[in-house]
């Protein structure tokens, strides 16, 4: 099979004081959907600078990276767009320049209406996480990832 394209995913990590995960719960392409803060990049950014952006119009918030955490090292095709399209996923731990201004929420999807574009935001003992809480494979492997790095031993 010939790959056409390449759909390039880039993800923040953010880790707080009490050992837990920032995730996001996303009603997009008509379904509910939980992974991390991030998304598509841009032609003609950079990495960092997807993240950056994507902070910015997600969460309203300027971050720093702190370090590369994990770029996906498997195939995996994109699964909901084109389906000639290879999923490449970035992930960096992040932590914001500023006190976080999000709203935080306890009860995942907790908005009012299942239209493209409501999210939420929820942090996530690390110990607690589940890879079954991750909506996508990548996402899951992350979890692992992090679990292993940063879980209780």
């Amino acid at each position: 099979m010939e790959i056409e394209r390449f759909n390039i995913r880039v993800y923040g990590i953010l880790i707080n004081s009490e050992n837990e995960v920032l995730l996001t719960d996303e009603h997009r392409l008509n379904m509910n959907m939980t992974k991390f803060p991030g998304g598509g990049l841009k032609y003609g950014e950079s990495t960092i600078e997807c993240l950056k952006r994507e902070c910015i119009e997600e969460m309203n918030q300027e971050i720093e990276i702190i370090e590369h955490l994990y770029t996906t090292d498997f195939f995996l095709n994109s699964m909901l767009l084109d389906t000639k399209k290879q999923l490449i996923s970035i992930y960096y731990l992040i932590k914001p320049k500023e006190k976080l201004r999000l709203k935080i929420v306890t009860t995942p999807f907790d908005f009012t209406q299942n239209v493209d574009g409501p999210q939420c935001f929820r942090f996530v003992k690390i110990d607690d996480l589940k890879e079954e809480n991750l909506s996508f494979p990548v996402d899951k492997k992350v979890v692992q990832l992090l679990k292993e790095k940063y879980g209780s031993r």
